[in-house]
């Protein structure tokens, strides 16, 4: 049985990383599961946007090299105040295209990981995987456009030729495949995940 689509008060300080392909549906995810436990979406395009705003950008022409460096700026500053500054019980939920084989990517997990070792939060990762039709299908919704993102869908279909979502390695982990879910009904699993793992923690 799903849980009740209530927001569950009882949930603090848990830091949840949704990890997947660019277009699978990490965004409205995140927002679906953030209903659900007060916590706040730190998606991964709020971080690149304010450098990417300042560039032309497209949705499908390779960014100017250096980009991503100005991009690392901006995640440090975000992760820092998270870290120190926000208060002790928050939550959040951070949203990133990660990808196995890429070490920089798994360096950004390694500072979300951290940053929510600072803050003595429940650390989740998830895993979001989504069958290459319905991906390809998603990744060029208007929306996206309008946010900044991806629209290509041959960078869904290459994505999952070459690559996998990254693997964490962590006990807290969870693989979820999204492709025949409501964002609400992929949300509502994750919480289960989640309360169990809290469950588990105080018992």
């Amino acid at each position: 049985m799903l849980p009740s689509m209530e927001a569950v008060p009882a949930l603090r300080n848990v830091v949840v990383y949704l990890v997947g392909f660019a277009g699978v549906g990490k965004l409205t995810t995140a927002l679906a599961l953030a209903k659900l436990f007060d916590a706040r979406v730190v998606d991964n395009h709020w971080i690149n946007n304010p450098i990417f705003g300042l560039l032309d950008t497209d949705g499908v022409t390779p960014l100017p090299a250096g980009v991503w460096d100005q991009v690392a700026k901006v995640r440090s500053a975000v992760l820092e105040t998270i870290a120190t500054l926000s208060a002790p019980g928050a939550s959040f939920i951070f949203t990133h295209e990660g990808y196995d084989g890429d070490p920089e990517d798994h360096a950004i997990y390694r500072a979300m990981a951290s940053t929510a070792e600072r803050r003595g939060a429940q650390f989740v990762p998830v895993r979001l995987l989504c069958e290459v039709r319905e991906h390809a299908r998603r990744i060029v919704l208007a929306e996206r456009a309008v946010r900044l993102k991806c629209v290509d869908p041959d960078v869904a279909i290459a994505a999952h030729r070459s690559a996998s979502p990254l693997r964490s390695g962590h006990p807290n982990e969870l693989t979820l495949d999204i492709s025949a879910s409501a964002p609400h009904e992929s949300a509502a699993r994750i919480l289960s995940h989640i309360e169990a793992i809290a469950g588990g923690t105080q018992s």
